[in-house]
C-alpha cells in the first residue's frame, strides 16, 4: 500500500472550519469508536461579506481580520495531521474576485488547506450536520440555514438530502442593502420583504407542495431568533410566524439599531439581525411554515461527518463519481484500468515529486471520468469533458477539486499548451503538469482498452522528466503503445517535460 493511502488511518481528532460571510467558526472533535465528540468550539465575527468593495474584491481590512482570525484558529489545530482539518469558504469567497489569492494566504495562516464550495454543496453539508443532530423521525424534513451571504433550503429524509437550493440572500447582504443606515422603519422592512419574496419565487411552488413533516433551522440568524423568542417568552420550544412578527414590531418601535434591546440578542449579532429576520419572515410566509425548531448542528458539523465518512471509506465523492459514470455511460471497467495504471505511476513518483494524498485523489477522480466527454462527441471529447466538469454539480467536491479534474481531463490527450494550468498559482503548476503526464501515460498505455499492457519494470522520476524501463521485448509486442509513447515524448517536450522509455536489454 502506498504511503499516500495510509495517512488517514491513524486520525483520532478532526476539526472543521467554516469561513462564513459573517463569522468564522471552528469545532474540534475526537473520534471514538466511529462517533464524533465535540471538544472545542471557537467563533469570531469577521464580517467578511461586509468587506467586499464596489469592484467585488475583498478589502485589505477584511482580509487582515480574516487572516488574523485564522492564525488564532491555526494555533489550535497546529498538531493535527494532514487531512484531519476540513475548512471551507462559502458565499463571499464564491463571489469575491480575489478569492483565489486570499484562499492561498488563508490556507497558510490556518496551516491546513481551505476549499471554496458551491451553494448546493454547502446545502448538502448543512443537512448532513443538522440530520445528525436531530432525533430520527419518519418522513421528510425541511431544513433552512441563513448564512451571511446565502440562504440554503433543503428537503431530505433521514440522512439523505433529496432537494437542495441555495438562494442569493443572507443576513449580511440583506442588512447592507436594506438596513445600512441602521434605521428600522416599516418602509425598509417592506422593501426587504419584497426582495426576499422575489428570491424565494423560484422555489416557492416546489417546497409548498413537498410533503414534509417538520421544519428545522440552523446557524447564526435562526439560533439568534430562537434565543430572542425564548427571551421574550413567546414560545419555549420553536419559532412561529407570529413570534417573528412580534420581534419585527419591537424593532420597528425601537426605530434604530442603537436603540434596540432584545433579550438573547448578542451585540455582535445586532448589525446583521434585521436582514436575517427579513429573510426568515419571508420564508415562513412563502413556504407556509407553521413552526420551526432550532438545530445545534450546521455546516461545520456536516464537515466533520463528511470527513469521518472519508476516513471510514464512506466517501460522498465516490458515490458522485459512480453516479456521473452511470449518467454519462462511462465505461467503469476501462476507467478502473486507467486509474490503476495511474496509481502505479504515481506510487513510483510520489517521493521524488513530493505528491500529496490530495494529488492522488484528484488523479483517481480524473482517471475515473476522463471519458465523460464522449457523451457529447468523439471529436475533441477532452474539451467537452472539461466543460462538463467545470459546470456540473458534483456533491462532495470543492470548486478547486472540480477545477483540477477539469484541467486533467482537458489535457489528457492530444497536444499540450504552454499555458497549461495558467489559472493556478505558480507553485502548483509543476504538480499540475506532473499529474497531467501521469494521466496521459495511463490512458495511452491502455489505448487498446485491454487489461494487458506493456510491462514496466522500472519507473524513474526526475525533476522535469520521467524514464520508463519496459521488460525485454515488451515494446516490440505492443507496437501501438510504442508509437503512442514516441508521439507522447514529442508532445511533452514542447512543454519542457522529457519522457524517456526503453527496454531493459537496451540499457
Amino acid at each position: 500500500m502506498s504511503p499516500l493511502t495510509e495517512k488517514h488511518s491513524t486520525v483520532q481528532h478532526l476539526a472543521a472550519v467554516d469561513l462564513g460571510s459573517n463569522s468564522f467558526h471552528m469545532v474540534v472533535a475526537r473520534i471514538d469508536d466511529g462517533h464524533i465528540h465535540i471538544l472545542d468550539n471557537l467563533k469570531e465575527m469577521v464580517r467578511l461579506g461586509a468587506g467586499l468593495d464596489e469592484k467585488g474584491n475583498l478589502s485589505r481590512s477584511a482580509c487582515a481580520r480574516a487572516l488574523a482570525c485564522l492564525e488564532r484558529f491555526g494555533e489550535r489545530v497546529h498538531d493535527l495531521p494532514a487531512g484531519a482539518v476540513a475548512a471551507v469558504g462559502t458565499k463571499t469567497l464564491r463571489q469575491a474576485k480575489n478569492s483565489r489569492q486570499f484562499v492561498r494566504k488563508a490556507s497558510k495562516a490556518l496551516g491546513h488547506p481551505i476549499s471554496v464550495i458551491g451553494g448546493k454543496e454547502e446545502a448538502r453539508l448543512v443537512y448532513l450536520g443538522v440530520s445528525h443532530s436531530l432525533v430520527a423521525e419518519d418522513g421528510k424534513r425541511f431544513v433552512m440555514d441563513i448564512g451571511g451571504g446565502s440562504t440554503e433550503l433543503i428537503l431530505g429524509e433521514n440522512f439523505e438530502p433529496l432537494h437542495l437550493r441555495s438562494l442569493d440572500m443572507g443576513c449580511v447582504s440583506m442588512s447592507r442593502k436594506f438596513f445600512a443606515n441602521e434605521k428600522l422603519s416599516p418602509k425598509q422592512w417592506k422593501k426587504a420583504g419584497i426582495a426576499a419574496h422575489l428570491e424565494l419565487r423560484s422555489v416557492r411552488r416546489y417546497f409548498q407542495k413537498a410533503d414534509w413533516n417538520s421544519a428545522t433551522g440552523a446557524s447564526g440568524t435562526i439560533k439568534a431568533v430562537g434565543r430572542v423568542v425564548q427571551g421574550l417568552g413567546l414560545d419555549p420550544y420553536s419559532i412561529t410566524l407570529e413570534s417573528l412578527y412580534r420581534i419585527r414590531d419591537i424593532m420597528i418601535e425601537a426605530g434604530r439599531l442603537d436603540g434596540l434591546s432584545l433579550p438573547g440578542l448578542k451585540s455582535d449579532r445586532k448589525p446583521v439581525f434585521a436582514g436575517g429576520l427579513a429573510v426568515l419572515i419571508a420564508t415562513f410566509e412563502a413556504l407556509k411554515i407553521k413552526n420551526m425548531q432550532v438545530s445545534e448542528g450546521a455546516l461545520r458539523e456536516g464537515l466533520l461527518y463528511e470527513r469521518l465518512g472519508r476516513i471510514q471509506s464512506e466517501d460522498t465523492r465516490l458515490k458522485t463519481i459512480i453516479s456521473v459514470q452511470q449518467r454519462f455511460q462511462i465505461s467503469r471497467k476501462h476507467a478502473r484500468r486507467v486509474s490503476k495504471k495511474a496509481h502505479q505511476l504515481l506510487t513510483a513518483c510520489e517521493k521524488e515529486w513530493h505528491l500529496r494524498l490530495e494529488d492522488a485523489e484528484i488523479l483517481h477522480w480524473a482517471s475515473s471520468l476522463h471519458e465523460i466527454g464522449l457523451a457529447v462527441s468523439l471529436s475533441g471529447y477532452q474539451k467537452h469533458g472539461a466543460y462538463l466538469l467545470d459546470h456540473a454539480d458534483l456533491p462532495g467536491f470543492s470548486f478547486a477539486e472540480q477545477d483540477w479534474m477539469s484541467v486533467l481531463v482537458r489535457c489528457h490527450r492530444k497536444k499540450l499548451s504552454k499555458e497549461l494550468c495558467s489559472d493556478f498559482p505558480e507553485e502548483e503548476k509543476e504538480t499540475g503538469l506532473r499529474l497531467v503526464v501521469l494521466l496521459r501515460l495511463a490512458t495511452l498505455l491502455h489505448r487498446s482498452r485491454k487489461e494487458e499492457t506493456a510491462v514496466i519494470e522500472t519507473i524513474i522520476p526526475e525533476k522535469n522528466g520521467l524514464t520508463l524501463q519496459f521488460a525485454k521485448g515488451e515494446l516490440e509486442q505492443h507496437p501501438l503503445q510504442l508509437a503512442s509513447l514516441e508521439q507522447e515524448a514529442s508532445y511533452l517536450k514542447k512543454v519542457g517535460f522529457m519522457l524517456h522509455f526503453s527496454t531493459v536489454n537496451a540499457l
